[in-house]
């Protein structure tokens, strides 16, 4: 016997309405899902460049090398000035590097920011592996307040047995930062040190 929950409802406009209000409960969940569901594939799997995340260092470190690039930018409502501190580095596969990358915010304001990331070619995404990055928690800079913000990783060995792997000799590291609302316990913090005058 087949269950149908829309048999209990009589054939006429109310069945069509349920069934259509059905229909759109269920696409909403879905477009709601398919986000950290997309997000969590594209780490795993390193697809459209996004690195992976590594407690620790490898555990190998080959004698081949591999170039890697520092490319910065940032978001159309974002005043911060943000470059690399370093444009390319020649690393060996699986040793622990660390990278710079320096922020200013040069208005009067402080300035909330996060910053998104991508690897290219697309196929490095997976094997490069980010221990500790800037990027991943909101970074706040104060009014003129410059910040080296680093970000510490290695090249996974792996890649030089995996068919499309073996063929990259240069990674493109990029960042994006955007703006984002000032965390709460900044705006408190600024209203404690400046408290409002009463008015007589």
């Amino acid at each position: 016997m087949k269950l149908n929950p829309f048999n209990y409802i009589p054939e006429g406009p109310s069945r069509t309405a349920t069934q259509a209000v059905s229909i759109v409960v269920l696409m909403g969940g879905l477009a709601w899902a398919s986000v950290p569901f997309y997000d969590w594939f594209c780490r795993v799997t390193g697809f459209s460049g996004v690195t992976s995340i590594a407690t620790s260092g490898s555990d190998r470190i080959l004698d081949q090398t591999i170039k890697v690039r520092f490319e910065s930018a940032v978001a159309r409502d974002m005043p911060w000035e943000f470059k690399p501190l370093q444009r390319e580095m020649e690393v060996r596969i699986g040793e622990t590097v660390l990278a710079f990358y320096e922020a200013t915010n040069p208005t009067d304001e402080p300035i909330a920011g996060a910053a998104s990331y991508n690897v290219a070619p697309y196929a490095a995404g997976g094997f490069f592996d980010k221990i500790d990055c800037f990027c991943f928690e909101q970074q706040v800079l104060q009014p003129g307040e410059t910040m080296n913000m680093p970000v510490t990783f290695y090249i996974d060995p792996d890649i030089v047995d995996d068919y499309e792997g073996r063929y990259i000799h240069t990674i493109t590291l990029g960042y994006t930062f955007h703006r984002n609302d000032m965390p709460e316990a900044v705006q408190n913090a600024s209203l404690d040190l400046n408290p409002p005058t009463e008015l007589n």
